[in-house]
């Protein structure tokens, strides 16, 4: 794919639609920004997306996977030293990356990020109640929210624009409270796929045993647990509030957007007293347009 700039826009199109068709929450973010911060960061997602759907690819051993997530890697850094690429994804990256001085090594961290999930050993859902991936502490499931999460933070404050070196620790932080969110709201759906990614050692705080995730009581028997991580996560949303005035003008009505659609999300599920079990906790579309209308007079005025 040559420079042309016909073919750069073709290319920014393709990953808005990826964005536009997979990043339900985070698109209403995307919507508020200046055209070229908008096309950036639908780069950046659709290249994460690419990387998920290796890292979760059921077809391929897990160290086909990593190999293919290391190649997917070592092509980006290619184009963005100047080889030529028919990827529109990677063509749009490249662009964006140039253009807010994004460093490749954050983007490698995302990479390495969606190769967390992949599990040791090849096969599906475990036979066995007991979960392949579970983390001991905190503070590897920090490590893991830092990767999946905070790292996104990080490149997404290169495209807000941002001059205080504060809003990086601040970014890293409100990532760790939109992927705890996420964690909550996902628990029943990772647990079958045995994936708990709620640390041993707060199951071992309230005396509970991880197998109460799928014997059926676990509304109940869990709730301790849950509201533990739901008030650690509404902790980490102060940072956002910080990092909000510490980012570009044009920029903050869609971090606001962002930070609005997932605190609603976390306290959607605290108010339905953490039953993440009978259903999934979303919030409608109605709720989202709400959301987005508010962001959007924040542009405006």
């Amino acid at each position: 794919m040559s420079d042309h700039p016909l073919q750069l826009r073709a290319a920014y199109s393709v990953c808005r639609h990826i964005a536009r068709s997979a990043a339900k929450n985070f698109y209403c973010g995307f919507l508020v920004l200046p055209a070229n911060k908008r096309n950036a960061i639908s780069a950046v997602y659709a290249f994460m997306r690419r990387a998920d759907d290796i890292s979760d690819d059921p077809s391929l051993p897990p160290q086909q996977r990593r190999e293919k997530l290391d190649e997917w890697m070592t092509a980006l850094r290619r184009v963005a030293a100047g080889e030529r690429t028919d990827d529109p994804v990677l063509f749009a990256l490249a662009d964006s990356q140039k253009r807010f001085n994004i460093p490749l090594d954050l983007l490698e961290k995302l990479v390495q990020g969606t190769a967390m999930d992949v599990p040791e050993q090849f096969g599906g859902k475990p036979e066995s109640p007991v979960p392949e991936l579970q983390y001991e502490t905190f503070e590897q499931l920090y490590d893991y929210c830092y990767h999946v999460a905070s790292v996104v933070g990080l490149v997404c404050i290169q495209i807000f624009g941002y001059r205080d070196p504060r809003a990086e620790k601040l970014a890293e932080q409100t990532g760790v409270a939109f992927q705890l969110t996420n964690i909550l709201r996902d628990v029943r759906e990772d647990a079958q796929l045995g994936r708990v990614y709620l640390p041993r050692e707060d199951f071992a705080r309230f005396g509970l045993d991880v197998r109460a995730l799928t014997n059926g009581s676990a509304p109940e028997v869990l709730h301790p647990v849950l509201e533990f991580e739901a008030l650690r996560a509404r902790g980490f949303y102060r940072a956002a509030e910080d990092l909000l005035p510490l980012i570009d003008e044009d920029s903050r009505p869609a971090l606001w957007t962002l930070v609005e659609i997932y605190r609603r999300l976390l306290e959607r599920i605290i108010a339905r007293n953490y039953d993440v079990f009978s259903e999934k906790v979303s919030l409608s579309t109605a709720e989202k347009l709400s959301v987005l209308s508010k962001g959007i007079w924040r542009r405006l005025t």
